[in-house]
């Protein structure tokens, strides 16, 4: 029996996605549940498993856009495995691993074979296939290498092999690109700047991390003191926890706080919810669940959708300071960077303190230059007196000890 596999809907108001990837080559034997593509939305990407068992014939080739309903294979289940195949079931609860091509496994695509959309293309325009660099799996040479392959790119001299990669946006690349040229467009976004001593949260986390992690099984981090600092500034300055839709201004009494993780494929930014519940274990535990889901690519839409203000801490990666860009449709984002021992001057004397400088971009139609600078002022104050702040004096108790 033939089954028809059809694309099926990753989320509310997605009408369409994107072949990133197919996982399995035409012929090959699946199992049902097995991971056979990956599909790009404007949102995320997923995998898409097998609806059952048999042999797989292609109906898509990677790149192609596809609606949401449309048969992207066909599955035979009378199929049996090739001799030498061996039957890879992977089912959706199993943590997703993408490796990259191994030389020494045996695949129906080698390095430098054209699709057969590709091969068309190339006979047509004379390319030298020789020239070409596959972006599909295994290096395999996709319809997309070849109508952007350039077949003379001037004078060259003998011998000399010059090559390029040219590879696709992803659907979800695309869309953040938009998103951000967006941002900058219809916004009137500016940042302002201040910078954090972090002695005393450096001295908590040093006396305290060993029971903290001991009790609670995650590490205490920078994220939850920020997240902490974050909602408390927002209850004092309520503007910077609204939105602009059309002509009016959207409060909130809650604060969601989406926090930019890297992730396979690339940045993305997950929401912890109801942040203003949560002690500072369940903010690390949190933190934690999402960030592992991103590196495993197991974010689903759900998990990315709402947010009323954006952590992006950019010091995992080095940065001194920055201009963080605003999440659409939040008005604010608060930009931590990397924390580096400077001399300061504390009461008329100079001493050596680990600094970290902060940026607020913000959306100056809905929030006005006072508040910004407030806000920043909150949360410099909290990160620098976290006890009085953040934990009431007692941090046995805020830490769950």
């Amino acid at each position: 029996m033939i089954l028809e596999m059809k694309v099926p809907s990753p989320g509310e108001s997605i009408t369409e996605v994107e072949i990133a990837q197919w996982l399995v080559a035409e012929g090959d034997y699946i199992e049902k549940d097995q991971a056979i593509a990956e599909v790009d939305s404007d949102k995320a990407t997923l995998e898409l498993p097998a609806e059952t068992s048999g042999t797989i014939s292609l109906k898509a080739e990677e790149g192609d856009a596809v609606a949401v309903g449309s048969v992207v294979c066909l599955i035979d289940t009378d199929g049996k495995p090739m001799e030498g195949q061996s039957k890879v079931s992977k089912k959706l609860d199993e943590t997703p691993v993408i490796s990259p091509p191994n030389p020494s496994t045996k695949s129906n695509y080698a390095t430098g074979t054209a699709s057969t959309a590709a091969k068309k293309i190339i006979a047509e325009k004379g390319i030298d296939i020789d020239t070409l660099i596959g972006s599909g799996r295994d290096g395999r040479i996709t319809k997309d290498d070849a109508v952007k392959a350039v077949a003379a790119m001037g004078s060259v001299p003998k011998g000399v092999n010059r090559g390029e990669e040219r590879k696709k946006l992803s659907m979800l690349r695309r869309k953040v690109s938009e998103r951000l040229v967006a941002v900058k467009n219809e916004t009137a976004m500016l940042t302002t700047f201040n910078e954090a001593d972090m002695a005393n949260i450096f001295e908590l986390r040093k006396k305290y991390k060993e029971q903290f992690t001991e009790k609670h099984g995650v590490g205490l981090g920078f994220m939850s003191f920020f997240t902490k600092a974050v909602v408390r500034a927002l209850k004092m300055f309520p503007d910077v926890n609204s939105m602009i839709d059309g002509d009016h201004k959207v409060s909130y009494d809650y604060c969601d706080i989406s926090v930019a993780v890297s992730g396979p494929k690339g940045l993305m930014v997950p929401v912890v919810r109801s942040a203003e519940k949560l002690s500072f274990k369940d903010i690390e535990q949190e933190i934690k669940r999402l960030a592992v889901r991103a590196r495993d690519g197991q974010i689903t839409v759900d998990d990315m959708t709402g947010g009323t203000f954006t952590i992006s801490n950019g010091g995992v990666f080095g940065s001194m300071l920055s201009t963080p860009i605003i999440n659409p449709p939040q008005s604010g984002i608060l930009g931590m960077h990397n924390i580096i021992e400077r001399p300061v001057a504390i009461d008329g004397k100079v001493e050596i303190r680990p600094m970290m400088y902060l940026a607020l971009s913000y959306d100056h139609r809905i929030i006005d230059g006072k508040e910004s600078v407030g806000f920043l002022v909150a949360i410099k104050e909290a990160l620098e007196k976290p006890e009085e702040k953040l934990m009431n004096g007692d941090i046995k108790k805020s830490l769950d000890l």
